[in-house]
């Protein structure tokens, strides 16, 4: 049997007025997590499944974004927990010292655009979304919840139930390693030349 959206209760009303204007952000941010379209939708809605159980424990008033994207992670990574026993070893040896900047103002330093501005205006969105694909996750999704989706470290810190400085040490590591797999490219497609 049907029933219309005024037979709804009021709380459903506010869910679906309040919660679901972020479905398309979650679902940006689970298919890079996920790297899966059909994964990507289960998480999504694994996650308003959720969160509509928990809306009586959310405090209005609060960052809902924040909120919802804590219930994803946290089911993002419970899963991958659960589908992975053995954790990932990633060596970053050879990002720590890697600078895209010096590296660029070493090519043109008469260059009056910001180095950054110059790979990415070179590069399509193809490249730096498979670059930001290709990091292991555990720098991945730091770096696209503070920079993809703009929450602050405290808030990326409560989501994946990490100590701030982790999060600071992932997403500084994260993105050096972005940084060097964007040169490469940079690189790879005669953007710039390489060292040497």
């Amino acid at each position: 049997m049907a029933t219309s959206s005024q037979s709804l209760p009021v709380p459903v009303h506010r869910f679906e007025d309040e919660a679901l204007v972020f479905a398309d952000a979650l679902y940006g941010s689970a298919l890079r997590m996920t790297r899966n379209p059909s994964d990507a939708e289960d998480l999504v809605q694994e996650t308003y499944l959720r969160a509509f159980r928990a809306w009586d424990r959310f405090e209005p008033g609060t960052n809902l974004k924040a909120w919802l994207f804590k219930i994803m992670t946290n089911l993002f990574i419970s899963g991958y927990r659960q589908r992975r026993r053995e954790p990932v070893t990633v060596s970053t040896d050879d990002t720590e010292e890697f600078d895209l900047y010096r590296n660029l103002l070493a090519h043109d330093a008469g260059v009056g655009k910001s180095a950054e501005s110059i790979v990415l205006e070179g590069l399509v969105d193809d490249d730096v979304k498979q670059a930001l694909s290709d990091l292991a996750e555990n720098f991945r999704i730091p770096v696209l919840l503070a920079d993809v989706e703009g929450f602050s470290y405290r808030e990326i810190a409560d989501m994946l139930n990490i100590p701030i400085g982790t999060v600071m040490s992932r997403l500084h590591r994260g993105r050096k390693a972005l940084q060097k797999a964007l040169w490469e490219k940079a690189v790879e497609t005669g953007l710039v030349e390489g060292r040497s």
